[in-house]
């Protein structure tokens, strides 16, 4: 449809009016269907519709249709344009929900910040399409609903596409300082266990030096006293 007029049955119908093109041309022109341009010439089709003059709003031009009046081959051409119009774009707003989407706005603001907590409040109305003061209600469980939500994932409710979900969580990921990991501990690789050994390490080597008990602490318990309180307590009971 690119390369279609602006109206395309507005301006089949001026043809059909004005010119004595075939069906197939019109159809070809407006890209219509020859059945549909048959049924506008036969006023079943199209029946309120005022025609649109393709030549005044430079679409169209008088030689190209008497060529085409000629010869029943010939395939009319769409004039190009002389002046360019630039594209407009359309300003990104807040993104509109349908009505039987947005009870569940609350469920999928809860499961966007349970499961990307590293989106900022901006990412997250930009892919709801909530407003501030009900995402900090959600977040601070001063909702009205609070008790009665449940996380959903937003694509799967319909309130965003998982291509807009994955640009916001990898701008997020990037916009985020990388927390530095604590090496301190960490285990002996693989090659430094399995080694053979040439050499029997002795037992100091391996489990460390040990620590010497003080004398006055070696014979601080004796077997033969400890078994003996023990006997006295079954006498007693």
């Amino acid at each position: 449809m690119s390369n279609a007029p602006l109206m395309p049955k507005a301006t089949a119908v001026w043809l059909v009016e004005n010119t004595s093109l075939t069906f197939e041309q019109i159809a070809n022109f407006c890209k219509l269907h020859p059945l549909e341009v048959k049924g506008i010439a036969d006023g079943e089709v199209a029946a309120g519709i005022k025609g649109h003059d393709p030549i005044t709003s430079g679409q169209l031009t008088r030689e190209e249709i008497a060529a085409g009046e000629k010869n029943a081959d010939h395939q009319l051409q769409l004039a190009i344009a002389k002046v360019r119009l630039p594209e407009m774009k359309r300003p990104r707003g807040p993104r509109y929900t349908p009505l039987s989407r947005r009870q569940d706005r609350p469920n999928a603001i809860l499961w966007l910040l349970r499961n990307h907590p590293e989106l900022k409040d901006a990412q997250v109305m930009r892919l709801v399409g909530t407003t501030k003061t009900t995402l900090q209600a959600i977040r601070n469980r001063t909702h009205w609903n609070s008790a009665g939500l449940t996380p959903l994932d937003p694509v799967t409710l319909g309130l965003c596409s998982q291509m807009d979900l994955d640009f916001e969580v990898n701008r997020a990921a990037k916009e985020r300082t990388p927390v530095e990991e604590d090496r301190s501990q960490t285990l002996v690789p693989a090659e430094v266990t399995t080694a053979v050994r040439d050499e029997i390490e002795s037992e100091e080597s391996v489990f460390g030096e040990s620590v010497p008990v003080p004398a006055d602490h070696q014979n601080e318990f004796d077997v033969d006293s400890v078994f003996a309180k023990l006997k006295d307590l079954k006498v007693k009971e």
